[in-house]
């Protein structure tokens, strides 16, 4: 996804479920370190940004849920 700049909607299908299954954001970080010499400095920097990105639409996502399920009960 790095490689060919894929948009932050790929990384949230993927991102979000590689974290389920366990995977850190410190290992995330360690995968753009070492694609960063391959694919190079503009491609990771972007893929970064749209992993944050679709990270943070996950978190508002959650937050939303729950605040639904608080006012619910």
């Amino acid at each position: 996804m790095v490689a060919v700049d894929a948009p932050a909607a790929s990384y949230l299908m993927h991102v979000g479920t590689a974290m389920d299954a366990g995977v850190t954001l410190e290992q995330i970080q360690n995968i753009l370190i070492a694609v960063a010499p391959i694919v190079g400095t503009a491609r990771t920097a972007s893929a970064a940004l749209k992993i944050t990105k679709a990270l943070g639409i996950v978190i508002v996502a959650l937050e939303e849920e729950l605040e639904a399920e608080e006012e619910a009960q």
